[in-house]
């Protein structure tokens, strides 16, 4: 019989474990090695089967164990000090708090999905596993920030294979009762609920689940509650389902209830309302639509509203592509919009936030990217190569600008070092290093022997080689109950062979397949006499997504091989309790997407944490820390005639690299069995890369590049009853209007020799029709630099021209701009002058997208 519903009914704790309550009820302990300790020796066995979920072994473990327990002293007091541990943790001040000047009260950062623990399963991938180190980072970094997220009932989806090879999906309902989470209440004791306003005088409400995950609150929406009608129910049943409707509704729930949900969260906790916006990826752009609703509510104009909110305001864009971007039939967003839903905003008025109204765009779609460009005053990509992929990918924004010049940044995304890196490893650096902190321990001290690194690298890939043995042992059950289990499910994996693991979501352009391109070339590999290979492979598919499921059909037939199947594996299920074994116990991580389509790639930083080596292709994070000791390269066949051809290419780079480079090195023993050039590699990479890609690194940086700066451009905006706002959105205003009318009409040079020489002076007077304009609202500058072969100028330098003397302006209207470049270097030299315009408010001088360049 099958239970219609399922709940969770939690222990009743003896008086002297109470504090494993507080302890459990904190996600800290996802990360906090010591709390997940003392979880662990209520009962190993269980711990270990329920997935690591302290809420969900309290609920299963015997009574008579707690009340054990409760009579030891010694444990009793550890999981007391614990506690006050925790409590210590959330009270006193850490960095943020030690930072001197301006700086935001409040941050609220949104996010369509978030992983923070495998007993929280809010994540389809990467995006959201970054969500989650962010919380994390901020967390232990002290920052004021409160996460903002839908919770799903279904999560994104259960996977399994049959049999022949094929993904399947199911999805099992989550009890939110049998979670780390708590409905937010008023002080009678009512839940809060936040609602929006639909077509048809229909409402959709949500109730409001917390979850403590450190020293942040994060805030996740339900729509699954008794007030809405069946098919409102479902707009929150689980994670990218649906069609284009019902994504859209997740994504006004997300932003806009989201929004309405920090707001009461605020002020039923006594907190400043947040000053800073974050919005990761698109999915959460309608959150600056109801700032800008509420401002228009205090008398504010749109454009006014606009330049408030646009100034807290920071984006995140994670997609290389445009086909990843969400984009709405204009017709279906009008329909939503039409209604009570935004007091004081004017359709029109939003639809042209997300109007694709450059070379090239669609006329009917509403594109939520650009929406969040024109909201946001601060974006970024996600690693150097991905911020020069998007100011190229969005360039049809500023018209007549470089790429280079695109108001988009950069910050590479880092990863949870107190997350990911193992246990073992932890314990090493604490022992030998003092300190557990694996991203600030000297790796290069001689206190850590060649042999310790080895023996640890080993007791990590023993651990994954069976774990991943339980996960194969437990899906061939699944497939088959009650049968007798077939042998050779124990032999997968050798603890001592070189290990390979590629894990990940499966879109074609990651390439899952390209190992298969040449079957015999890895047979071989993988069967070597005297160098084998083994790889284990994860991840899963978009349901929708066809191609992705056939890729993994591929890999799955070909591990079915029985000579291959103690090689190679493909592991089911792939989530953060597999993820957590997996990047420990590979000894190389495998990456081969199409480059530049990877914008970051998190999956080898993890990896990297725990001293494995990376081999990939020079995408996303690589390109800015390959050194040549930290992993290998795959040359990238950029200029292949075809797609097939560049597959070819660079899977035999792939089968080069492991056959002469990487196996070999990995071989080579000295006297006590350790690889000393391998180890010297390993060693290599935990000193320079811990500290790199650490999320502490990477949320600092969002801090003082991205939060400071939004922080402080709200707060000018917003003081003074938005006297700021009002006149930038005037000044612009007056901008735009007279803007067609700027012109550089015409530019005299002079000042070199006939051969001009290093050393010159290039004296330029710019003659600019200003249409009306005074010259301090604008920039006059010359844009110099090489020009080799084309027209187009090279490392472009930009300086300033001012305004002549009054006796000096020419007749005709035009006004006089003069200044010098020095001709600093030989070679080919060109130069243009370009008129933008010029606000002490404005942090770039494309922002506006505004130039008058000479002809």
């Amino acid at each position: 019989m099958k239970a219609i519903r399922k709940f969770t009914v939690r222990a009743v704790l003896p008086e002297p474990l109470a504090a494993l309550e507080e302890l459990a009820g904190n996600l800290r302990w996802s990360w906090h090695e010591p709390t997940r300790q003392l979880f662990e020796r209520i009962a190993p066995d269980l711990w270990r089967e329920i997935g690591t979920d302290p809420v969900a072994l309290l609920g299963a473990v015997d009574p008579r164990r707690l009340d054990e327990l409760a009579r030891d002293r010694d444990y009793v007091g550890e999981v007391n000090a614990t506690r006050d541990g925790l409590r210590d943790y959330l009270e006193q001040p850490r960095w943020y708090q030690g930072l001197e000047g301006e700086k935001p009260a409040a941050i609220a950062y949104f996010s369509p999905e978030f992983g923070i623990a495998a007993a929280l399963p809010q994540y389809s991938g990467g995006l959201g596993i970054l969500a989650g180190d962010h919380l994390k980072s901020a967390s232990d970094l002290g920052l004021p920030l409160v996460g903002v997220g839908l919770f799903y009932r279904a999560g994104y989806f259960s996977q399994a294979i049959s049999p022949d090879g094929w993904q399947m999906e199911s999805y099992p309902l989550l009890d939110p009762d049998g979670l780390p989470l708590a409905v937010l209440r008023r002080a009678d004791g009512s839940a809060v609920q936040v609602s929006l306003a639909l077509p048809d005088d229909r409402t959709l409400h949500a109730r409001v689940w917390q979850a403590k995950v450190g020293r942040v609150r994060l805030l996740l929406l339900d729509a699954d509650i008794p007030e809405n009608v069946d098919d409102l129910r479902l707009v929150t049943d689980r994670l990218y389902g649906g069609g284009g409707e019902h994504r859209l509704l997740q994504e006004l729930l997300l932003g806009i209830g989201g929004a309405r949900a920090v707001k009461l969260w605020s002020s039923l906790h006594g907190l400043p309302e947040p000053e800073v916006f974050h919005t990761n990826e698109g999915h959460a752009g309608f959150l600056g639509l109801e700032r800008i609703s509420s401002l228009i509510g205090e008398g504010l104009s749109f454009q006014e509203a606009l330049q408030v909110a646009r100034a807290g305001t920071v984006f995140t864009t994670h997609t290389p592509v445009a086909a990843g971007i969400d984009r709405f039939e204009r017709s279906l967003v009008r329909r939503y919009f039409g209604t009570d839903l935004l007091p004081g905003v004017d359709v029109d008025d939003l639809l042209a936030l997300g109007a694709e109204s450059y070379a090239g765009g669609s006329s009917e779609v509403f594109n939520m990217a650009i929406m969040g460009l024109r909201l946001g005053q601060h974006a970024n990509g996600v690693s150097t190569l991905h911020g020069e992929v998007s100011r190229r990918m969005f360039n049809g924004l500023w018209p007549g600008f470089d790429s280079a010049d695109v108001p988009i940044t950069s910050i590479t995304n880092g990863v949870h070092a107190q997350s990911w890196t193992d246990p073992a490893l932890k314990s090493l650096a604490q022992a030998q290093l003092g300190t557990s902190d694996t991203s600030i321990a000297n790796w290069a001290s001689s206190e850590v022997s060649d042999q310790d690194l080895w023996s640890v690298r080993g007791q990590m890939r023993l651990q994954f080689v069976e774990d991943a043995r339980r996960r194969l042992l437990g899906a061939w059950r699944d497939q088959n109950p009650g049968g007798i289990p077939p042998a050779w499910i124990s032999q997968v994996f050798d603890p001592n062979v070189l290990t390979i693991g590629f894990a990940r979501r499966v879109p074609t352009y990651k390439r899952l397949t390209l190992m298969l391109h040449d079957p015999d070339r890895l047979r071989a590999l993988l069967l070597h006499p005297e160098h084998p290979i083994q790889i284990v492979i994860a991840g899963k598919s978009h349901p929708a997504d066809e191609e992705g499921k056939r890729l993994i059909q591929k890999i799955v037939q070909f591990a079915a091989d029985p000579a291959l199947r103690s090689r190679i594996a493909f592991l089911p299920d792939y989530n953060i309790a597999m993820a957590q074994l997996m990047y420990p116990g590979t000894d190389v991580w495998l990456n081969n997407p199409l480059r530049p389509l990877e914008a970051c790639g998190t999956s080898g930083m993890k990896a990297a944490l725990n001293g494995a080596l990376n081999l990939s292709i020079l995408d996303g994070w690589w390109p800015e820390y390959y050194d040549g000791k930290n992993g290998w390269a795959i040359p990238s066949a950029d200029s292949a005639g075809d797609a097939a051809e560049r597959d070819r290419l660079e899977a035999e780079a792939l089968y080069d690299l492991i056959e002469h480079q990487v196996a070999p090195t990995f071989y080579e023993r000295n006297a006590d069995d350790v690889p000393e050039r391998w180890v010297s590699n390993i060693r290599h990479t935990l000193s320079t890369l811990s500290p790199q890609l650490s999320a502490d690194r990477m949320v600092s940086e969002y801090v003082q590049r991205l939060y400071r700066p939004a922080g402080h451009y709200e707060a000018l905006m917003s003081a003074n009853n938005y006297r700021a706002a009002r006149e930038l959105a005037a000044w612009k205003g007056r901008i735009v209007s007279a803007w067609p009318q700027v012109a550089v009409t015409h530019v005299e040079s002079g000042g070199v020799s006939s051969v001009p020489e290093v050393g010159d002076d290039l004296h330029l007077r710019a003659h600019v029709q200003l249409g009306g304009l005074a010259p301090e609202d604008v920039t006059v500058e010359v844009v110099y630099g090489k020009s080799l072969g084309t027209d187009e100028l090279r490392n472009v330098a930009i300086q300033a021209l001012e305004p002549a003397p009054v006796k000096e302006a020419p007749v005709g209207g035009a006004t006089l701009f003069t200044g010098t470049v020095e001709l600093d270097r030989a070679g080919a030299f060109g130069y243009t002058v370009r008129v933008v315009p010029r606000n002490d408010l404005l942090i770039s001088p494309a922002e506006m997208g505004l130039v008058a360049v000479a002809n």
